[in-house]
C-alpha cells in the first residue's frame, strides 16, 4: 500500500499552528501518511515542483493543492485522499 504524501509550504508564522494540525491528523493514521514541510526562505525542494508560493499551502500526492486552511479543511482532505 503506498504512503499518501502531504507536504505543506509554510510561509509565514501565521501558519505554524498548520503544521501541528498536519502532523496531529497524519499521525492518527500511522504509516498511511508522509508528512513533509517547507519553510519559505529556508528550503527551495518545493519552487521546482510547484513554483512560487506565497500562502501556507497544503499539497496532497503532489496534485491537490489547498491554500484555505482550517483544522476541518485538513482533515478532511488527509482523510479523503486516504480513502481514494
Amino acid at each position: 500500500m503506498s504512503k499518501t504524501l502531504v507536504e505543506f509550504i509554510n510561509t509565514c508564522s501565521c501558519c505554524d499552528e498548520h503544521i501541528q494540525t498536519i502532523k496531529n491528523t497524519a499521525q492518527k493514521h500511522g504509516d498511511q501518511v508522509e508528512v513533509k514541510i517547507y519553510y519559505a526562505g529556508k528550503d527551495v525542494d518545493y519552487l521546482k515542483k510547484y513554483g512560487m508560493v506565497t500562502k501556507g499551502t497544503m499539497i496532497i500526492d503532489g496534485r491537490k493543492k489547498i491554500d484555505n486552511l482550517s483544522k476541518t479543511i485538513i482533515e478532511k482532505a488527509i482523510e479523503d485522499a486516504l480513502r481514494s
